[in-house]
């Protein structure tokens, strides 16, 4: 596997790595990071703009480890806005000090400081990624986590002849934050990106783009693995390569029932690996992507392309473009979906909960509140069950950790206040929202499902949610309402897909499964950007258990203060 990375950065973390190889069994080692915040000019689309990138990267870095490595991320701040980190998808066991998510597990890390997000990767393995977690500064701040398994433990699909990332992102030509300030100002969303990029690139097809193209090298015979994140801000994406089917071997870093398919549909916030092989006449042939939209609401519709080369094959052959399904091919996006299965195997099983403790009902809406500054007197919001989140000014988990009276409420409802026909005719009244920071307590280790209600306030739309702390099975799905007495018994129990991020289709509703097994604070929000600034966002907190071994880790000391 080839790790590319450039030397200033390279140098200490080969020292800290030889060091950490020296010290420690091969079975846990100790990778050490230094993540720089630093601002850069970089240009795209004949635009050059500052943005904020990690060690003037963009993206940033991928992190390499192995499954039950130990893993140091030091985060120095040079940038002018507080930034934190979330390891997205990784469960930190006990250790919410570590996800990142701003004013939920962490206050942020102020310009000229410092944080070291200290953590062990147990229990998974694949693809995950890391971006920052406040503002919207995940438009430039993120980058791929590669979970190896441990040393002689192979993958459970034919071992691949070489592998590589393929991180789906959004470019803005102007500066995000000053749109996102100035669209708050008039109470509405900011613009739609100007481009798609796949690694940071948007390919041929955008002018200015000659340099910025991504171009992948194969050999006729030879079978690559491709781990594919979905980093941007807020567009579900397909994505195919022309020529080429690709068989789906993971999701989510958890393996999966393998299956082949011509395009694949992947959601902001989450991970899929397929395998290719390079089986089709020796060429060039573009992977491209574009987004996913069945809902009447604007979003950049471009499509982004890199190249698959054969080697050998002359810079000046042409290439083909993949057929992608249509913008709105809603049947395309429920069948893919339908095909994630579990591996539930001895080795990988699934344990989902057959017995539930407490069913949870939220529902999804967009709404309006009087904003007597804003463009029409009211600003766009969004919420669950009926309440916008408010963001606190201390960490949640500081204040359930030291006890903090007053930071937020744990009363918030396990259902709706009023029920309705969610899916009906779009619903244009009453579309004000109650605001607090209100908390959903767990007991735990109980068994918790979950149904996302997607409703019809303004308009319908689909939503990725994202849970951190835990993976949950996804044993239903459907369209319309959700049925309590029918559709439960139609529910996947035995190899449900297992993941940390699942979407909600649009005028439908998704059911999820977890054991509330992880004690601490627990960020769940919608992860299309816009819609988490707009309040469409929760956490859970899930008590401790009866010993110090279930129990929420101590503070570290250098937790960045308020």
């Amino acid at each position: 596997m080839a790790i590319h990375f450039s030397w200033h950065q390279g140098s200490l973390f080969l020292v800290f790595c030889f060091l950490g190889f020296l010290s420690f069994p091969a079975d846990a080692a100790v990778k050490k990071y230094q993540f720089d915040i630093q601002v850069k000019n970089v240009s795209r689309l004949c635009h050059a703009k500052p943005i904020v990138t990690v060690n003037g990267m963009f993206p940033g870095p991928t992190i390499y480890v192995r499954e039950g490595d130990k893993v140091l991320v030091n985060v120095t701040n040079y940038a002018q806005y507080n930034v934190s980190i979330h390891w997205h998808g990784l469960k930190q066991f006990r250790n919410g000090w570590a996800d990142g998510p701003a004013y939920i597990t962490q206050c942020p890390i102020k310009t000229g400081h410092s944080y070291t997000y200290n953590f062990q990767v147990m229990g998974q393995r694949g693809t995950l990624w890391w971006h920052a977690h406040i503002l919207w500064l995940r438009a430039t701040v993120y980058g791929a986590i590669v979970i190896m398994p441990k040393e002689g433990t192979p993958f459970p699909f034919p071992q691949p002849y070489s592998e590589a990332n393929i991180v789906l992102g959004e470019w803005w030509n102007s500066d995000i934050e000053t749109m996102v300030n100035q669209a708050n100002k008039l109470g509405l969303p900011p613009p739609t990106s100007d481009a798609h990029t796949i690694n940071g690139k948007p390919g041929p097809l955008f002018p200015c783009s000659e340099k910025h193209t991504f171009a992948m090298e194969v050999e006729s015979g030879k079978t690559y693995l491709l781990r594919i994140v979905n980093a941007a801000l807020n567009d579900e994406l397909f994505f195919a390569i022309a020529g080429h089917n690709m068989t789906v071997v993971e999701i989510d870093a958890v393996y999966t029932k393998p299956f082949t398919t011509q395009a694949l549909l992947i959601a902001p916030g989450q991970t899929t690996n397929v395998l290719i092989k390079a089986d089709r006449s020796p060429s060039r042939y573009f992977m491209a992507a574009r987004p996913f939209i069945d809902a009447p609401i604007p979003v950049d519709n471009k499509t982004v392309t890199a190249i698959l080369q054969y080697k050998g094959i002359p810079n000046t052959i042409l290439p083909t473009l993949p057929q992608l399904p249509a913008p709105n091919d809603t049947n395309f996006a429920l069948s893919y979906n339908s095909k994630l299965k579990s591996l539930n195997t001895p080795q990988f099983p699934a344990n989902v909960p057959l017995q539930v403790d407490r069913h949870l009902f939220y529902t999804i809406s967009l709404g309006q509140n009087p904003c007597p500054s804003c463009q029409n007197g009211t600003q766009l919001t969004a919420s669950l069950n009926n309440i916008t989140f408010v963001m606190p000014k201390v960490g949640l988990l500081q204040a359930h950790y030291s006890n903090i009276n007053g930071v937020f409420r744990t009363d918030f409802p396990d259902r709706p206040f009023a029920q309705f026909n969610y899916t009906g005719a779009p619903l244009t009244a009453n579309l004000g929202t109650s605001l607090g920071t209100r908390l959903s307590k767990l007991a735990f280790n109980s068994t918790i499902e979950l149904v996302l209600q997607d409703t019809n306030l303004l308009t319908v739309e689909s939503h990725p949610f994202h849970l951190h702390g835990y993976n949950f099975f996804v044993v239903g799905t459907g369209i319309g309402n959700f049925d309590p007495k029918k559709d439960p018994a139609k529910f996947n129990l035995i190899d449900p897909p297992e993941r940390n991020t699942v979407g909600v289709p649009t005028g439908g509703w998704t059911a999820i499964r977890f054991r509330a097994d992880n004690p601490g604070v627990w960020f769940m929000h919608c992860h299309l950007e816009l819609h988490t600034m707009w309040g469409l966002k929760m956490a859970f907190v899930v008590e401790n258990g009866k010993s110090p071994e279930e129990s929420v880790l101590p503070p570290p000391e250098d937790l960045p203060p308020c």
